[in-house]
């Protein structure tokens, strides 16, 4: 086993314990004390997973967690977030913003390092990024910026394209609306996400009877049916 695990705690006692325990299971290890140093070095060194906490100096847990998830080369890191917030908000909103896992503090380092072992199993083996989407008559060649349905090709625009792209590409995982504006737009902060319901209203006539597979979930986002 030979997987780098990045760990980013800014309590000296927690980190070293993750640390030995994860060592202890054969992985390699990389640490972290703040948000800035954790961006670094997940952006330098693309380790396995990040087991990140959410209460840090300089930048906060969930504002590391939207960027690297953000950031195609880093995006397909799994992330599992440990924290000592244990309210369902919290999670909520660590699960939205991409994070793979939730684990509560105090924890144990025994059930930490299997949930990692999990998570790294279930990534490891995955295939390449698709350059070509389907679903049911529906075609997204990434390569070849074209979409058709049924064999007969659909104009749309670059963020219609990206919108749907992102969408297949995750499919049957619910997407909020902040994190398609910060996905395919780029956008951060206060923006009005009405921009995402305009952009898929056009995407959907588009698409015709296609669309069918893209699911409004109610007052969250959107999710592309498996």
């Amino acid at each position: 086993m030979s997987e780098t695990v990045l760990v980013v705690d800014d309590e000296t006692d927690v980190l070293d314990l993750v640390v030995y325990n994860l060592h202890k299971a054969g992985y390699k290890t990389l640490a972290a004390r703040d948000g800035l140093s954790a961006l670094q070095k997940a952006r330098d060194s693309l380790p396995a997973l990040v087991v990140l906490d959410l209460m840090l100096p300089q930048i906060e847990g969930t504002e590391v967690c939207k960027q690297l998830k953000a950031d195609p080369k880093t995006a397909h890191i799994p992330i599992i977030m440990l924290t000592a917030k244990a309210d369902e908000l919290d999670r909520v909103v660590g699960f939205e913003l991409g994070a793979d896992d939730y684990v509560p503090k105090p924890f144990s380092p025994r059930e930490l390092v299997l949930r990692v072992k999990t998570i790294l199993r279930r990534t490891q083996g995955k295939a390449a990024p698709a350059e070509v989407l389907k679903a049911d008559g529906l075609l997204v060649d990434l390569a070849k910026h074209e979409v058709t349905v049924k064999g007969k090709p659909v104009d749309l625009t670059a963020t219609e394209f990206k919108l749907l792209a992102t969408l297949m590409e995750r499919r049957g995982r619910v997407q909020s609306r902040d994190r398609l504006l910060t996905d395919v737009w780029g956008y951060e902060g206060d923006i009005d996400t009405r921009t995402v319901d305009t952009h898929m209203r056009r995407l959907r006539e588009k698409l015709g009877k296609a669309a069918d597979a893209i699911k409004t979930v109610r007052g969250v986002g959107y999710r592309f049916a498996e």
